[in-house]
């Protein structure tokens, strides 16, 4: 029966039906041929989704629908431009600088991708770079913004297992850093490699200028960690704040936000908020089924029976993660291997929230590699290119990414000090 599940999810995938419809598909058949009343399929969805944290999510995902609105991607562009633009190559480390800093705001990488590199990609296009490399440097650099905090894959994650999310948000912070200053680095030396032109060095008044513009995008990152750090608020309370100062930020300081704009902004947060809430609901009905056919404990003990060595089981994990990232999407693959590929990890001893960041960190790479990387697809449609010519240009970064994925794995202090500082 789980052969026949994961052939049917997997014929739907091929299909191209999106990936909560392909696991809805196959866990009713799995229902129906097993003869469970389908009662158990709503009852079994909402539970997954009725979790007071999860609620954050969509308060997360407004509140950076607003903040990008309200002109705070321009101000962020800008105030990379001033700090790297008379660097040569210097587009290139603005566009990484940019999506660091756009990170601690939206908390998902498509929305980086998208907002980061409607803008950038024409504009390193226009100074000479090539549009590969261009939309290679936007889609690396977005996956950045899954572990440096706010973090919906870590909320997904905390609410899986019971972890606290103030913990998985400093947790990522570092490697997220590691990350961003990884890419700056391959970006410096690919530099010489790109046909463009250095940009006027920025006055220290501009300077200060863009400091003082983006202060208020960076507090809201602030406001919201150290407030769940410091116990102020929960983080689905965390998620109404942040809101709130999105919008007062866009409408009185930036005054880039409407009123009327308003609800297409809250609208389309709702749209997105309801697309993963949906996959939330189909995958629990999916761990629910793989529970009752016994595959976590299959695995778990296919892969203790090989092997109980913490470095060779981490080897094991990270491979099977990185291939599940090429070709399925980060929330759907959290939801359905994280609980069971962690209890074999606190088995051998791994830290779990350690380990968080390992999965994340894991899933997040397949959103730069084909044939399912989804920040691959929206780079490489706004610059007009075929996905190929992106994964090509995009391979020393992916070194990178995998580079960082060892580092963070095999060091645990690297995604644990910061936790241990503030939690212990």
């Amino acid at each position: 029966m789980i052969l026949l599940l994961i052939l049917v999810f997997v014929i739907c995938l091929f299909l191209r039906f999106p990936i909560a419809y392909s696991i809805a598909i196959s866990c009713l058949l799995y229902i129906v041929i097993k003869d469970i009343p389908l009662i158990v399929l709503p009852l079994k969805m909402y539970s997954g989704i009725d979790v007071f944290v999860l609620l954050s999510i969509p308060g997360f995902i407004l509140a950076g629908n607003l903040m990008n609105h309200g002109g705070i991607t321009e101000k962020i562009i800008d105030f990379s431009n001033h700090i790297f633009g008379h660097v040569r190559g210097g587009l290139s480390l603005a566009n990484i600088g940019a999506s660091m800093l756009f990170a601690g705001i939206s908390g998902t990488a498509v929305s980086d991708t998208a907002s980061i590199g409607s803008v950038m990609i024409p504009a390193m296009q226009k100074e000479g770079y090539k549009a590969d490399y261009a939309c290679a440097v936007t889609a690396a650099s977005s996956t950045v913004g899954p572990i440096i905090p706010p973090s919906v894959p870590m909320i997904i994650a905390a609410t899986l297992t019971g972890l606290s999310v103030g913990k998985l948000f400093l947790a990522g912070a570092l490697p997220g850093l590691l990350l961003g200053l990884g890419f700056i680095l391959v970006a410096l030396l690919l530099a010489k490699n790109q046909p463009h032109k250095k940009q006027k060095r920025s006055s220290v008044l501009e300077i200060l200028k863009g400091i003082f513009d983006t202060f208020w995008a960076l507090l809201m990152t602030f406001i919201i960690l150290f407030g769940i750090i410091g116990g102020y608020f929960t983080p689905t309370e965390a998620s109404i704040v942040a809101v709130l100062y999105a919008a007062f930020i866009g409408l009185f300081v930036y005054r880039k936000l409407s009123l009327k704009a308003l609800p297409a902004i809250v609208l389309d947060s709702f749209k997105t908020s309801a697309s993963l809430m949906i996959l939330v609901g189909f995958s629990n009905l999916l761990g629910w089924i793989l529970v009752t056919e016994r595959l976590p404990l299959l695995i778990s003990e296919g892969l203790l029976g090989i092997t109980t060595n913490k470095i060779l089981i981490l080897i094991f994990i990270n491979l099977i993660l990185l291939v599940v990232g090429t070709f399925m999407e980060t929330i759907a693959a959290l939801l359905i291997l994280f609980p069971v590929l962690l209890n074999v990890a606190v088995t051998v001893g791994i830290d779990p929230i350690q380990f968080a960041v390992v999965a994340v960190l894991n899933l997040i790479i397949g959103l730069t590699t084909p044939p399912v990387g989804v920040c691959l697809f929206v780079a490489s449609s706004i610059g007009k290119i075929s996905i190929d010519q992106v994964s090509r240009a995009g391979f020393p970064f992916l070194l990178v990414s995998l580079f960082v994925l060892i580092l963070v794995t095999y060091i645990p202090q690297i995604s644990l000090l910061l936790p241990g500082l503030f939690f212990d």
